[in-house]
């Protein structure tokens, strides 16, 4: 299978590596705009020897290689992936997207979400937004847990997780780095949101369920270090941010059916926090799933990414999201 990456962030680097050291498929081409690798070869730059592709700033890599699927790893949004979305299918490929947005963009972005199922079906392809969370922790996992239940009347997840491994947009959007005060001011100005992908877990847990959410609401608060912490791209001194809070309630009627809880944190441990993915599923039976620490956002991200690839390949053309999909599945450990 021929891959071109599109991105070349912490995410985008971790996928090209997994692609270049698998046996069944082939890194073509690789797009970035940071003159740092420009023009540069991206086996040298992952520290693998000379591969023979090097990175370009320029789409025309899509066209010129003509690749099975193109992986998007350079936003969040939609708004900011669907021109590139576009340009890829276009060309006939294949996508896989981490931006959080597209993970079930079908309730948040109706218009955008009918488009690209219908350009993808025009041209035969499948479009596919996934990642850690949104993706996998707080609705994936969640729903397949409920597969062992005849009823479920609620659903309380929490995923404490480290930051750390994350690159320079994703600290911007959690208003890491920054004072308090600077964080309320990204929260009114938008470019703080906290966690991306709430509404997008709850709109894919409550159509699995066949709930009509009729309210859903958010809170986000930030995270004061008490201690230095740095990572690559971050500095945060004490009395700044190192994270946030961020929550999220839906409700059927005046029902609370859905709570999610997503405190997320640079190198929380320097402040005695422990991290852990839980699920506490309550129905005919209850489930109390504990994952201590919790599963590692950078390498799993990277690693959904990378299982999803034949996955999407073999799967009907148009709009997906995880649900709709086999359940995911290691394909690294066969054919190293």
């Amino acid at each position: 299978m021929r891959i071109v990456t599109w991105g070349f962030g912490a995410m985008g680097r971790g996928i090209a590596k997994n692609v270049i050291e698998s046996k069944f498929m082939k890194l073509v081409g690789v797009i970035d705009k940071n003159p740092e690798f420009i023009g540069k070869d991206v086996g040298e730059l992952l520290g693998l020897g000379n591969y023979g592709v090097r990175v370009r700033d320029s789409i025309d890599v899509i066209e010129e290689t003509n690749p099975d699927l193109v992986v998007i790893a350079t936003s969040s949004f939609v708004k900011d992936v669907l021109p590139q979305i576009e340009y890829a299918v276009k060309n006939h490929a294949n996508v896989i997207t981490i931006a959080e947005e597209m993970a079930f963009p079908f309730d948040s972005h109706p218009e955008e979400s009918f488009y690209m199922d219908s350009l993808a079906k025009r041209y035969g392809v499948t479009i596919l937004g996934t990642g850690v969370n949104p993706g996998f922790v707080l609705d994936t996992l969640i729903i397949a847990l409920t597969g062992v239940c005849t009823r479920v009347d609620k659903i309380v997840a929490k995923r404490i997780n480290d930051l750390s491994p994350f690159g320079k947009t994703v600290m911007e959007t959690q208003g890491v780095g920054t004072t308090p005060q600077q964080f309320e001011e990204g929260l009114k100005k938008g470019t703080i949101v906290g966690h991306i992908g709430f509404p997008q877990s709850i709109a894919m847990i409550a159509r699995a369920l066949g709930w009509n959410i009729t309210k859903i609401e958010e809170e986000r608060k930030p995270i004061i270090s008490n201690v230095y912490r740095e990572t690559p791209v971050v500095k945060v001194e004490p009395g700044m941010v190192a994270g946030c809070n961020h929550s999220a309630k839906a409700y059927v009627g005046d029902k609370c059916v859905i709570e999610l809880y997503h405190p997320q944190q640079i190198h929380p441990h320097l402040e005695g926090v422990e991290t852990g993915d839980y699920i506490e599923i309550y129905g005919d039976i209850n489930i109390n799933l504990s994952i201590k620490p919790e599963i590692p956002g950078g390498k799993a991200t990277i690693a959904i990414a990378t299982n999803m690839i034949p996955i999407v390949m073999s799967a009907q053309p148009g709009l997906k999201c995880m649900a709709d999909l086999p359940v995911p599945r290691s394909i690294l450990s066969f054919t190293r």
